[in-house]
């Protein structure tokens, strides 16, 4: 006999047919969100390039964070990083080195990266602080007894006194110091005619320019080149604390106050999908763990827990900051530029 399906049976057949797809759009369905899941908890790696004398806080404080993410997202990520004179890991990156962030000596690195395309303008404001997360001020290393009698700029004003500082073209912190140097003539009556003789002369004084703050460190300290090293406050901080140096440092006033930036690299990120984390730990930068540890390695802190934090525990020194000269657009042009102040001068010392 001929079977003629029912109004019912038609009815009762499409329902199932509609469960099934159903069924089957839910399977789909449960897989994608299976799926996405198991990409969100995949470990993932970033890479952080910094500067040479910032290894010794970031050490503390990658652990830190790293253990923070897996308890709040169940997400393992591992931070590789990268150190070395603050211009040569800034070209570094221009030429390919795929930093997720970039925590430099300098905003006016940071604004080389922009420049080439790799980091978003605006980026200072996506941070506290215009995302500025250390401070720290130029120190002087003396030899034992002072032989020199150096404390102040003025006393780098001397044929009978070998200065070592880095290289301006390679590190951040030696920029600092030129900046240090040319501040003290500007900022309290001098004109530029005088700075750009005081900074001659001192600079005549330097018979070696290393490439980064930390190699500067060790010609002078390992080496026994020269009467006074110019260098970051940390490094006279941390040499004293392991006994590698422990002759007391001083601190020129007026001083410039020396601004550390960090930045997530836009194009790098967005292309290994590592936005979301880079951005966290940024952030973390701030926490009162990250600034305590950064404190405890010799920098300033930025935010009030941590200047709570470092209370008496760093010298008292008036500061000038680099708006002085107009900000780092315009300092990258004028000092550091080709054919600028710093060539010229560099020309004439030689």
């Amino acid at each position: 006999m001929a079977y003629h399906p029912t109004s019912l049976s038609r009815r009762l057949g499409a329902g199932l047919a509609i469960t099934a797809v159903v069924a089957g759009g839910g399977s789909v369905l449960l897989t994608s969100q299976l799926q996405a899941q198991a990409q969100a908890n995949k470990p993932q790696q970033i890479l952080l390039v910094s500067y040479a004398v910032t290894k010794a806080a970031y050490d503390q404080i990658i652990p830190l964070f790293e253990a923070e993410w897996k308890k709040k997202t169940g997400q393992s990520v591992v931070i590789k990083t990268s150190f070395g004179g603050s211009g040569s890991q800034t070209r570094a990156v221009i030429d390919g080195l795929e930093a997720d962030l970039v925590g430099l000596a300098l905003e006016g690195d940071v604004l080389k990266i922009q420049e080439a395309g790799l980091i978003e303008p605006g980026w200072q404001r996506e941070n506290p602080n215009n995302s500025i997360i250390t401070n720290s001020v130029v120190a002087f290393f003396v030899r034992p007894g002072n032989p020199k009698k150096i404390s102040s700029w003025k006393d780098l004003d001397n044929k009978s006194v070998d200065v070592v500082t880095a290289n301006p073209k390679t590190s951040g912190g030696a920029r600092w110091n030129f900046l240090g140097l040319w501040g003290s003539v500007t900022t309290t009556g001098g004109s530029e005619a005088q700075a750009r003789n005081y900074v001659t002369t001192v600079y005549k004084n330097v018979e070696v320019l290393p490439k980064d703050a930390r190699e500067a460190t060790d010609t002078f300290v390992k080496r026994g080149k020269g009467d006074v090293l110019l260098n970051y406050e940390n490094e006279a901080i941390l040499a004293k604390r392991s006994g590698e140096w422990t002759v007391p440092y001083k601190l020129p006033d007026p001083n410039v106050l020396i601004e550390g930036p960090i930045a997530v690299v836009d194009k790098n990120v967005d292309k290994h999908g590592t936005r979301k984390v880079a951005e966290a730990f940024a952030r973390f930068l701030y926490s009162p763990a990250a600034q305590k540890a950064f404190v405890n390695n010799g920098f300033r802190p930025v935010t009030a827990e941590g200047k709570t934090f470092a209370r008496g525990k760093f010298q008292q020194v008036k500061t000038f900051t680099v708006q002085e000269f107009g900000g780092w657009a315009n300092v990258n042009k004028k000092f550091f530029g080709k054919g600028g102040l710093w060539d010229q001068i560099f020309s004439k010392s030689r």
